[in-house]
C-alpha cells in the first residue's frame, strides 16, 4: 500500500470515528429518555438514568401500563395522529397539483400567482394566529381538530408548493412531450410521469411536514380545546405536576419522540435522494 491510499484510509476511519462520536452524542438524550420511562418515580428521585445500567432491576414497563390507562395522554396521542397524518396528505396532495401547474401548465395570471405564494414564505405564522382564530370561531372551527389541520394546511403550502414547483421544473420538457404524443393527457402525465419522477421530493417534503406538525405546540395550544389537543400541549400540562407523575410523563415524552424519529429513519433513504437531487441533475 502506498502512502497516498495509506493516507486517504486514516482519512476515512477519522471521519467514521467522529461521524460515530456525533451519532452516539445525538442519540443519548434518547438512550437516557427511554431508560427513564421504564424507572419507577422512586428509582428516578434517588439517581440519574445512567444508574439503572448497573442496576437493571430497576428496568419494568409499568409505566407504560400507566400511560395505558391515562385517558389524557392516549387521547392526546391519537388526537397527534388525527392532525399530523391528514395534514401532511393534504399539504403534498395540493402541494403537488399545484406545483405541477404552476411548471408546465399554461393559464392567465401563472406567474403572479406564483409569486404570491412566494411571497407568502415570509408571513410569519404568529401573525395569523389571532385573525384565524377569530374567523374559525365564527365558523365553529375553533378548538376542533379539523381546524388545526386546516390551519397547518393553511400554512405549510406556500413552502411545499415553492418545492415542488421548482422540482418538477427540472423534468426534462422532452419527456412531457413525448407522453403527449402518446395519447396521455395532464392527468395521466401527472399521475404515471410526474408523481414517480418527483418521488424523492415527495418523501423529503412529508417527512418535513409531518414532524414539524407533530411537533408543534404554538398552534395547537391556541386552536385546540381540551379535547383535541396533541400530545405536546397534553405533556406541557403534565409537566406542572412533574414530580407526582413522572411516570406518566416519562413514558408519554418518549413516544412524542420515538414517532418522528421511526418515521424519519423509515423514509431516510428517500430523504437523501431529495435532499440529493438538485445536485445530480
Amino acid at each position: 500500500m502506498n502512502l497516498s491510499a495509506l493516507r486517504r484510509g486514516l482519512g476515512s476511519s477519522l471521519v467514521q470515528a467522529v461521524l460515530v462520536v456525533i451519532g452516539l452524542l445525538w442519540l443519548t438524550p434518547l438512550a437516557g429518555l427511554l431508560v427513564s420511562s421504564l424507572r419507577s418515580a422512586q428509582d428516578t428521585a434517588k439517581g440519574g438514568w445512567w444508574t439503572a445500567i448497573t442496576s437493571p432491576g430497576q428496568l419494568s414497563f409499568d409505566n407504560y401500563t400507566s400511560l395505558l390507562g391515562n385517558a389524557g395522554m392516549t387521547q392526546a396521542f391519537w388526537n397527534t395522529v388525527l392532525i399530523s397524518v391528514p395534514t401532511t396528505f393534504l399539504v403534498v396532495a395540493i402541494a403537488a397539483l399545484a406545483g405541477y401547474a404552476f411548471a408546465w401548465l399554461e393559464f392567465p395570471g401563472r406567474d403572479a400567482l406564483f409569486l404570491l405564494v412566494v411571497a407568502l414564505l415570509v408571513v410569519p405564522v404568529q401573525i395569523g394566529l389571532l385573525p384565524v382564530a377569530k374567523l374559525f370561531g365564527q365558523l365553529g372551527l375553533f378548538g376542533t381538530i379539523p381546524g388545526v389541520v386546516l390551519f397547518h394546511v393553511s400554512y405549510g403550502l406556500p413552502f411545499a408548493i415553492f418545492l415542488l414547483r421548482n422540482y418538477f421544473a427540472e423534468i426534462p420538457r422532452e419527456m412531457l412531450e413525448a407522453a403527449r404524443m402518446d395519447g396521455g393527457n395532464e392527468w395521466r402525465i401527472f399521475t404515471r410521469l410526474v408523481l414517480p419522477v418527483g418521488r424523492p421530493a415527495l418523501a423529503s417534503l412529508a417527512i418535513f411536514q409531518f414532524l414539524w406538525v407533530w411537533n408543534d405546540m404554538l398552534v395547537a395550544l391556541l386552536f385546540a380545546d381540551s379535547s383535541s389537543q396533541p400530545l405536546t400541549v397534553e405533556l406541557q400540562s403534565q409537566i406542572r405536576q412533574f414530580g407526582s407523575n413522572i411516570d406518566v410523563l416519562a413514558p408519554g415524552a418518549f413516544l412524542s419522540l420515538i414517532v418522528p424519529v421511526a418515521v424519519f429513519f423509515a423514509f431516510q433513504r428517500h430523504f437523501v435522494q431529495g435532499v440529493m437531487a438538485g445536485s445530480v441533475k
